[in-house]
């Protein structure tokens, strides 16, 4: 345990987390000598400072649920490091030439893992009713998945929807065509579940997962720690014809401390470690945003432009508030520096976001200059409104979680110099997720990670269908225009035209400013020199299939 930790936890506390980490460890060990590898030191250790509260795909909403479902379960399709779609359960498919119906030819080797929920706990091979199953139980309301808008396309009148004439072969009907398809299905909301499984352990499926992944569910210490192992029958392999993974297991620590996450990666303790802390930005990179020299010995730094933007949105329910005046959000947004925001918060690792609300890498052409820094005309929108230096308006509610405080303090720094006063609310994960799904606060700090790689995936959090909680539309923005732009965006295959429809949309929230991008984010991995072939993908997804860990740091 690192000092840090001694010195913040009680000595009875200290005590249980030697205790539990013992535990861990012999658990471990143990069982390790189910896995056809013996060696226990091949694991892949990191941290996940925010609350892992589930393991069910049909839940797989917020990062940290992502990267350990990924590790758990496969689907029809899945993207490479290029963003591509490629076959992953589905060897193959065809569109139909109205575009409207899909069909998916499914591999006859992959199975689940094995579990008690089996029959005589055999092999189970996944077959297409599997994937109907799977579809149908995200669309049923008794489910509540947050992922239900994706199959919002899907034509439920014909066949249901989803079809398997047989065991290997899937057929999807879309109500009209939805260039994206392809690329939704690669969301983890879509990985196969078997319905025993579900059934059989019922609201504990959440904590018992069966997939077909290449790692496998050993045990859940909530709040504590998670470790998967080896799926000794995982399907895919390599180039050489050895079965992959490459890895023993997997453990996830749930320490809320980022202190003690990035400790560990210095210490040796975690593999990985993802994101620039305000806690450690200033002692591992230089201002140019790279890795200290000092620290390459041990660890290294791997980026790639990220398909996120980092925001502010605004509750737009309470139509009485002065900030449901789309002017007064423009002050706002004239007021922050962004420059100056991404330099000294963020050691220039990211990019300010003054192109709309879709990052450059996914808007090309269609990327419009959006309102950056002008503080003159912050001022003549607020003498214009009757708010001249601020006087008059309410305090504005700012919350998000403890990560992002001093970007919150930012904020409200620079709008103080206009007169506009914050309120700032640092909340936990759970309960910021929770209150702003449910409109509850009147604005917050928020970040959209793209689930696919298209403009669209952005514009969904502004299609009034995807009101949050049920879908991404946290704003609860509403324009008949952009609405009739998003569906026609969806049915659109032609680059130069799409590029038409995203400008014409970017040029609406950019006047009615339902959120204010703030910048537009890179993926910035740490890993132990100990790591090979881990790649970093645009999509922030963690893939562990083809990692290696040697003994020796490099």
């Amino acid at each position: 345990m690192s000092s840090l930790l001694q010195s913040t936890v009680s000595s009875p506390a200290r005590g249980f987390l030697f205790y539990l980490h013992v535990v861990l460890s012999f658990a471990l060990i143990t069982l390790g000598c189910t896995m056809r590898q013996e060696n226990t030191d091949n694991v892949f250790l990191y941290n996940e400072s925010n609350a892992v509260t589930t393991l069910d795909p049909a839940f797989s909403r917020d990062l940290e649920i992502i990267w350990a479902t990924n590790q758990l379960y496969d689907g029809l399709v899945e993207l490479d490091s290029d963003l591509h779609v490629i076959p992953c359960i589905a060897k193959s498919w065809e569109i139909d030439s109205t575009k409207t119906t899909y069909t998916f030819h499914l591999r006859k080797d992959v199975v689940f893992h094995q579990n008690q929920c089996f029959q005589n706990n055999s092999d189970r091979l996944v077959n297409a009713n599997d994937f109907v199953y799977t579809f149908n139980r995200i669309l049923d309301s008794t489910t509540a998945s947050p992922g239900a808008w994706i199959f919002s396309a899907v034509n439920r009148s014909k066949q249901g929807g989803f079809f398997a004439p047989n065991d290997s072969t899937l057929i999807i009907h879309l109500k009209e065509p939805f260039y994206p398809f392809l690329a939704t299905l690669s969301m983890q909301y879509c990985n196969v579940v078997p319905q025993e499984a579900v059934e059989y352990y019922g609201a504990d499926f959440r904590a018992h997962p069966v997939g077909t992944g290449p790692f496998q569910f050993a045990f859940w210490y909530e709040n504590m720690a998670l470790v998967f192992h080896k799926n000794p029958d995982y399907w895919q392999r390599d180039e050489q014809g050895k079965r992959l993974p490459y890895l023993d297991a997997v453990k996830i620590d749930l320490i809320r401390d980022k202190n003690a996450e990035y400790q560990g990666l210095l210490q040796g303790r975690y593999d990985f470690m993802s994101g620039i802390h305000s806690v450690y930005k200033d002692e591992l990179l230089d201002p140019s945003g790279e890795l200290k020299a000092i620290y390459q010995s041990k660890i290294r730094l791997q980026k790639k432009p990220f398909i996120k933007t980092d925001y502010i949105g605004f509750a737009l329910q309470n139509t009485q508030s002065p900030f449901a005046d789309k002017e007064i959000r423009q002050a706002i947004a004239y007021s922050i520096n962004k420059s100056e925001m991404v330099h000294y918060l963020r050691n220039n690792t990211v990019i300010a976001a003054n192109s709309g609300f879709v990052p450059p890498s996914l808007s090309g052409n269609a990327a419009i200059l959006g309102r950056d820094y002008d503080p003159s005309k912050a001022d003549s929108i607020l003498r214009a409104k009757g708010f001249a230096e601020g006087a008059g308006l309410p305090p504005l509610a700012l919350a998000s979680t403890s990560d992002y405080a001093d970007l919150l303090e930012f904020i409200q720094y620079e709008l103080g110099k206009k007169g506009i006063r914050v309120e700032i609310k640092i909340m936990q994960g759970p309960a910021f997720r929770e209150a702003t799904a449910k409109g509850q606060i009147q604005s917050f700090r928020k970040s959209w990670l793209a689930d696919f790689p298209d403009a669209s995936n952005f514009l969904s959090l502004f299609y009034s269908k995807n009101f949050s909680p049920s879908g991404p539309n946290y704003t609860h923005f509403k324009n008949p225009e952009f609405d009739r732009l998003y569906e026609q965006l969806n049915s659109e295959s032609d680059p130069k035209n799409r590029d038409r429809i995203v400008r014409k949309m970017l040029l609406i929230l950019d006047d009615e400013m339902p959120a204010i991008p703030l910048y537009y984010d890179q993926v910035s991995h740490f890993l132990s020199n100990r790591i090979a072939q881990f790649e970093t993908n645009g999509v922030n997804l963690i893939d562990l299939r083809k990692v290696r860990k040697s003994h020796e740091t490099n």
